[in-house]
């Protein structure tokens, strides 16, 4: 069993592992592994090693977050001397000069970056493939391993890397993580701060882990916030417990009802009460989220993607986001977010699933029309975009198994903003009572 990245750091701080020889293991398990799994667009083998001996040599050593540990960065943020790829081959494929503030961060906790992670075109859909590969599920590799952070879940779900970076515009985060069995978190709106929001302020980026102490550790590397890596025990909270998918009310595989159920009734023993409640999403909210959807990719195609080389999906999409940027208004946003606020009045925290359906299957996506992409992306995701648009904190863990296919059941802990320390502590909670396996 892989250590976790809390074990690695503690060790090399105390001078019983090398960081070298932790990064050198990491790169013999990516090689050893991602010929099938497909977790990244690019292994910096070289790089990390020489990074690690840097690491190792550092005075503030016994200091670091994140000492030695191997990251993978999903392929959207700028590394030094690499290309932000986005999934695509219609960008520029300069190196950067300079870190971007994800890897900035990641670097000056003592983290190595041994690679950047699958992901799909302009991080649009819930599947991660591109021409280079496809980002499969360690659990069952006919199964996609999500999107748009496949790639980096798939890399920590098949224990090639503890920890790693993604980013959350839909559920971005969220759906990997529950397709894998991991801790994902989507942090609330501004808790990381970056020089520019994307998708209308939707996207922010977070961790994905195996443990949830794990996942609090880079949570609180990528949002300065130290605080966050210490996990207490939650006092009593009131949890609303929905299993209806929002607006569309389309039926819900059993399985992934019973997820919520269990979690209810294991987080009921732990002190907390919980009832049935399902917030009023309104149908405006689902307007807005796709009018966004749309938008939001269209306006990072232009600036700086050559549209001609986008596949065949993305530029339907595209071309769907200039005609609907103009719909894109705070005003459904903004109904949406006083009934969550009136929600949150009389719950602390919301369970659902994560997921509506079960994950996608594996295959070269991105070869295939934009309505065959669309249709499994939208129906998968029905629980996780409405809280990207409210900017509230969301994560996802793991409680069970399904009966048929060796694949996690997860649910979607919800809390309003500043709640990222309680969903924290509420999975924890979980994971203690109920511990799901670590990596394949």
């Amino acid at each position: 069993m892989v250590q976790t990245a809390v074990e690695i750091a503690r060790a090399v701080r105390a001078g019983e592992l090398d960081p070298v020889q932790v990064t050198r293991e990491a790169l013999a398990r990516i090689e050893a592994a991602d010929g099938v799994v497909g977790a990244f667009r690019r292994v910096r083998a070289a790089e990390a090693l020489a990074e690690a001996a840097e690491v190792a040599a550092r005075p503030d050593l016994d200091e670091l977050p994140l000492a030695g540990v191997p990251v993978a960065v999903k392929d959207v943020t700028e590394v030094t001397g690499e290309y932000a790829g986005w999934g695509s081959a219609a960008g520029s494929q300069a190196a950067s000069a300079e870190d971007g503030v994800i890897a900035q961060r990641l670097r000056a906790a003592g983290a190595v970056i041994v690679g950047l992670t699958r992901v799909p075109e302009l991080c649009i859909y819930p599947m991660s493939d591109d021409p280079g590969g496809i980002a499969r599920n360690p659990w069952e590799p006919a199964f996609t391993a999500g999107g748009s952070s496949g790639g980096s879940a798939a890399a920590v779900a098949s224990g090639m890397v503890p920890i790693a970076h993604g980013t959350d515009g839909l559920g971005s985060i969220r759906l990997p993580a529950a397709m894998c069995g991991l801790v994902g978190l989507k942090p609330g709106r501004g808790v990381v701060r970056e020089p520019a929001e994307g998708w209308f302020g939707m996207s922010t980026h977070g961790p994905l882990a195996t443990t949830t102490a794990d996942a609090a550790l880079l949570m609180s590397v990528l949002g300065e916030r130290p605080d966050l890596a210490s996990i207490g025990s939650p006092q009593p909270q009131r949890i609303a417990l929905s299993t209806q998918v929002p607006v569309i009310r389309a039926p819900l595989p059993r399985p992934l009802a019973r997820a919520v159920s269990r979690a209810g009734t294991l987080l009921a023993a732990a002190g907390h009460t919980v009832t049935d409640a399902t917030p009023e999403y309104g149908f405006g909210t689902l307007v807005a989220l796709v009018t966004r959807w749309f938008a939001g990719p269209a306006a990072h195609a232009d600036a700086g993607f050559d549209l001609t080389k986008l596949q065949r999906r993305t530029r339907t999409h595209v071309r769907a986001g200039h005609l609907t940027s103009r719909f894109v208004s705070e005003r459904a946003r903004t109904a949406w977010l006083s009934r969550a606020q009136r929600f949150f009045r009389d719950h602390d925290v919301l369970i659902t699933p994560t997921l509506a359906t079960l994950p996608p299957m594996a295959q070269r996506w991105h070869r295939r029309s934009w309505l065959a992409n669309s249709a499994p992306a939208v129906r998968v995701a029905g629980f996780t975009g409405a809280w990207n648009l409210a900017g509230y904190p969301a994560l996802s863990v793991p409680v069970g198994r399904h009966p048929t296919y060796d694949l996690a059941t997860s649910v979607q802990l919800v809390a309003p903003p500043g709640g990222e320390a309680l969903l924290l502590g509420l999975a924890a909670q979980l994971e203690d009572v109920y511990p799901w396996p670590r990596s394949r």
